[in-house]
């Protein structure tokens, strides 16, 4: 009896050893784990700008950069903040707290970006943000764990309408929908049309989500104004631009959508959308590297890569470097190397992050092609201008605790 109740203690204590072991290599493998989540809206109003494109990108920079850093092997995660702050700040705690998430990318949602910002400070982790277009990021919201990678109301406002100006564009009229977004924009395309010789002839203001734009338009178009200026997005943007051109706005006077993407221009066709200027940091079309990079994308996402796309590649892409160059993952450190470290890719060559976390780079002014100018399919606009960043992008202010 002595002998069995032994080899019974032994085996049980065998078995523990055997499931303390494995705890421990599972912990192992956990740790050996480094995961970017990439945080965005999947079946929104901002879905074909970023969502799947988004994960898509953000894995083909980690194929690209090689599937290990610091020893760990490099995961890719995703999720839904359905563009509400709070759902955002949930799976951020979770992926934190729980599953060890290291760094977040895209984001693209004001709201969700700043709730984001604070909370990942706090827990030492980095954001990568890619697509939210507000400028507190990088001014009285900064800080030394977040960096911004893509476009921001500060380029939508300078982009195009310094391109326009500079090519005559002198008399503008502005259709600006009635809320923070457009009043901001607003704000800031007047001073710059100002500032460069030009003059504002009018400003009309519309509710968000209006469906008819017939009195606005009509008041554009009797002020006579070379530009009509659209500052508005999404769906506002849509029917703004499809009533302007039933109304005949075009070609007597020129459309400019400040915050018009490559998928509005797909939704809405080259028969309505064609002559419209606005500005993106990235053109899938524009060099061979683009090009590669676009049809990689298209691959598995049936379109070409957005702005948001080729920004959230570079920043992932330049993160894995930091990481490797500093040397750990803590978020701080990771910053200050990506700050160090020139951005060089196809996204920019040459690129630099600044102290408040704002990558400078070129912008493109883009306009639609006209039908007959097009190929079909996805050749949708051509390059017609390039602004320099430092033109495209806000100067560093004294609002951000970073700049010295």
């Amino acid at each position: 009896m002595r002998f069995v109740a032994r080899f019974a203690w032994a085996r049980t204590a065998i078995s523990l050893l055997l499931i303390a072991v494995s705890i421990d290599a599972s912990n192992a493998g956990a740790e050996a784990s480094l995961k970017i989540g990439v945080l965005t809206d999947m079946n929104g109003p901002l879905s074909a700008y970023f969502g799947a494109g988004s994960v898509a990108a953000a894995k083909l920079a980690v194929e690209d950069f090689g599937p290990t850093v610091l020893g760990r092997t490099i995961e890719v995660i995703s999720a839904d903040h359905q563009n509400k702050p709070d759902a955002a700040l949930g799976i951020l705690r979770q992926w934190f707290d729980v599953e060890g998430v290291d760094a977040v990318a895209d984001l693209g949602n004001s709201a969700v970006a700043l709730a984001a910002q604070n909370l990942v400070r706090d827990k030492n982790r980095v954001a990568l943000f890619t697509g939210a277009s507000t400028i507190r990021l990088t001014q009285e919201n900064c800080s030394p764990n977040g960096v911004q990678w893509g476009h921001d109301v500060h380029m939508f406002s300078h982009g195009a309408p310094k391109g326009i100006l500079a090519k005559g564009g002198k008399t503008w009229f502005l259709v600006v929908v009635d809320y923070v977004f457009g009043k901001d924009l607003e704000a800031q395309t007047k001073q710059v049309i100002e500032e460069s010789g030009g003059k504002v002839l009018g400003v009309v203001h519309h509710p968000l989500n209006t469906s008819d734009f017939s009195s606005f338009l009509l008041q554009a178009q009797g002020s006579g104004a070379q530009v009509i200026g659209l500052l508005n997005s999404v769906q506002d943007l849509a029917n703004s631009i499809k009533q302007a051109n039933e109304f005949q706005i075009t070609p007597s006077q020129q459309l400019a959508a400040l915050a018009f993407t490559l998928p509005d221009v797909r939704a809405l066709g080259l028969g309505v959308a064609q002559g419209i200027t606005y500005s993106e940091p990235f053109y899938w079309d524009r060099n061979d590297e683009t090009r590669a990079f676009a049809q990689r994308i298209f691959k598995q996402t049936g379109s070409m890569p957005t702005g948001a796309h080729a920004a959230i590649y570079s920043a992932v892409l330049h993160y894995l470097k930091a990481v490797e160059k500093s040397g750990t993952t803590d978020g701080g450190k990771v910053v200050e190397t990506m700050k160090e470290l020139p951005v060089d890719d196809m996204y920019v060559h040459g690129g630099i992050v600044r102290a408040d976390g704002r990558l400078l780079m070129p912008v493109y002014l883009l306009q639609v092609k006209k039908p007959d100018e097009s190929t079909g399919g996805w050749d949708l606009d051509k390059v017609i201008a390039t602004v320099p960043a430092s033109e495209a992008w806000a100067p560093p202010s004294a609002a951000c605790s970073l700049v010295r």
